[in-house]
């Protein structure tokens, strides 16, 4: 995209979370479309590979949300913790707190991107792009975090597992906006798995990713929280796969049942990353590896 293609797009910067509900609310009754910008890692590569229609094609606005302080807080009272929208990868990386209590936001941070792309992206436009290889929505599906969302009406929150309804397609209005991310840290002790395979360690988007969290107690599986990325039109919760995991005692589950159970879980499909049967078996052998990982606690 070229700096002339910039200068065709509207641009404001909203002083505060009540005038960007007000603007939005007053575009959608309008039915015009809302560009919310804070990393703009996703908005320009877009733009790029996609770039707006010549003749006239009415342009959206893009509203800067990137030093909206409501946006950009992280914040731990005890076993919770509030992410604003606009946290950056790098900010979550840092974060003493989230580093001791949720290892892995840090270690899908870490691995996303090159360190440019850490210190612009932000979760909430994770989120919003809805890709299916999404690092951080897989990280958050793992932890079964909370999406709320704001806007002149008031908040609402809608479970990570529901935000999406297909691919790149999720449950916010269009006078809305992703205010933050809500989550119930893992125990003291919790297993905290994050697998990325791709073609390399970082700076590239993965051929698959595991997200997984398990708390254990007496040989069995309390809380299991997963989400897998490249292997289905969303993130994949892995419903199967997790109601295995907590059924009975992790020793009498063995890994031809694992198998089955992802397989149910998973749609892989070929494109220019890798094939579907690639990432079957890629997604097979990593739902081995952290039940391997519950069974030694």
């Amino acid at each position: 995209m070229s700096l002339p293609e910039l200068l065709e797009y509207e641009y404001t910067r909203p002083p505060d979370l009540a005038a960007l509900c007000a603007l939005l609310a007053e575009r959608a009754d309008r039915g015009d479309e809302t560009v919310l910008l804070a990393g703009g890692t996703d908005f320009f590569v877009e733009l790029h590979i996609a770039p707006v229609a010549d003749g006239g094609t009415l342009r959206p606005l893009v509203a800067d949300v990137s030093r909206l302080d409501e946006l950009r807080a992280i914040e731990i009272d005890g076993a919770a913790a509030r992410i604003g929208a606009a946290a950056t990868y790098a900010e979550i990386r840092r974060h003493p707190a989230l580093a001791e209590r949720a290892p892995i936001l840090g270690a899908m941070a870490r691995e996303v991107g090159a360190i440019q792309i850490q210190a612009r992206g932000t979760l909430g436009g994770n989120l919003a792009t809805g890709s299916p290889a999404a690092d951080g929505v897989a990280a958050l599906a793992a932890l079964d975090a909370d999406v709320v969302l704001r806007s002149a009406r008031g908040e609402r929150k809608v479970p990570v597992g529901a935000f999406y309804t297909g691919y790149r397609r999720t449950v916010r209005a269009n006078d809305e906006l992703i205010l933050r991310v809500e989550l119930a840290l893992p125990a003291s002790g919790a297993v905290n798995y994050w697998r990325k395979v791709g073609t390399r360690s970082a700076q590239a988007i993965s051929k698959v990713a595991l997200a997984a969290v398990g708390e254990i107690a007496r040989g069995r599986a309390t809380r299991i929280g997963l989400g897998m990325a490249s292997v289905a039109p969303t993130i994949a919760f892995l419903p199967t796969v997790r109601a295995l995991l907590l059924s009975r005692p992790l020793a009498e589950i063995v890994d031809a049942e694992l198998d089955s159970a992802t397989d149910a879980d998973v749609a892989p499909i070929d494109d220019i990353r890798s094939t579907a049967a690639y990432r079957r078996h890629v997604a097979r052998v990593l739902v081995r590896r952290f039940a391997d990982e519950l069974r030694v606690r």
